[in-house]
């Protein structure tokens, strides 16, 4: 249960700094991409190599958000090792003290799947957030 309980605390130490995270990256691309229409739109635009590199911060901001997705398998990961975890622990509980007062002890049921998620690297476009 100790286990357990550090995976929780796991799970919102990332949901912090993913949101924190999401919120950053979104609002300076918000703000790089007024930047390149303004950029693109005004009759006395900056030099191409002012666009380009409004550009290749576009290009990064997106790679970031990409790799935001971390957070999301991570999640889910955490959430099916916790589920696995209980389980175990109730099924050795139960056979170790028997049935509670009720005659039933409770065990949490163990994850349909064996592995919620099957990405092992992260591509932009690869993974889809949930």
């Amino acid at each position: 249960m100790t286990v357990t309980n550090d995976l929780e605390r796991l799970q919102r130490l990332l949901d912090d700094a993913g949101e924190a995270l999401s919120n950053h990256f979104y609002s300076a691309s918000s703000l790089a991409s007024n930047l390149l229409r303004q950029a693109r739109d005004e009759p006395n635009s900056p030099s191409g190599g002012q666009v380009a590199a409004l550009q290749k911060i576009m290009e990064h901001i997106a790679g970031a958000i990409t790799a935001l997705q971390f957070q999301d398998m991570s999640t889910q990961l955490i959430a099916h090792t916790s589920q696995r975890l209980r389980n175990c622990s109730d099924q050795l509980a139960m056979e170790t003290f028997g049935d509670d007062e009720e005659g039933a002890a409770v065990v949490e049921l163990a994850p349909l799947r064996p592995n919620p998620v099957t990405q092992d690297e992260m591509d932009a476009g690869s993974i889809e957030l949930f």
